[in-house]
């Protein structure tokens, strides 16, 4: 009987240490998925956290864009007005009152040129330059012995850029 007794110490302490794993195991696993939750949340943070760097960043960006180049549309709306004073100035005056109006002319197409210079509008150099699809839109080749090859050789109507943006490429010939 004594043998029983011990044996059936040995099964309910047997018993008892299964009963306080059970529950040891239970908590390593849930301390196990707590981790996991923490992390799978802490992911989710720092892309969230990029994703609004990301935003600003974009955000900052296209404010500078639209202050820099705010006035984009007035100086397309400007540039063929630009041109008429151009072609207005060219012409040959006779006489006293024509020569003092065409020097206000003058003066006030300059004034228009200081005021868009100042906005940063420029005029794009073309002739004697090397021909740049960017910048240059070509009308016609020509083969002239003096320039070379993909040389721009005359400008027919002038090109303008604001800043660093190209308003309108200028019309030019280029050498073949």
């Amino acid at each position: 009987m004594e043998e029983n007794k011990q044996e059936e110490i040995v099964e309910e302490e047997l018993d008892q240490n299964e009963a306080e794993q059970k529950p040891a195991e239970e908590g390593n696993d849930e301390l196990e998925q707590l981790r996991q939750e923490k992390e799978e949340i802490n992911n989710r943070l720092l892309r969230l956290q990029a994703d609004y760097d990301n935003f600003r960043r974009r955000t900052q960006k296209e404010k500078e864009s639209d202050r820099k180049y705010r006035s984009q549309s007035l100086v397309e709306e400007l540039v063929p007005v630009l041109d008429n004073f151009d072609r207005a100035l060219q012409v040959e005056v006779d006489g006293e009152a024509a020569e003092k109006f065409a020097e206000g002319m003058k003066m006030v197409y300059q004034q228009f040129r200081a005021a868009l210079d100042k906005e940063g509008v420029e005029e794009i150099p073309a002739v004697g330059e090397e021909f740049d699809p960017h910048l240059h839109q070509a009308i016609m080749q020509v083969e002239d012995e003096n320039y070379d090859s993909n040389i721009v050789v005359e400008e027919l109507q002038k090109g303008y850029r604001l800043k660093d943006r190209v308003i309108r490429p200028s019309m030019v010939k280029v050498n073949q």
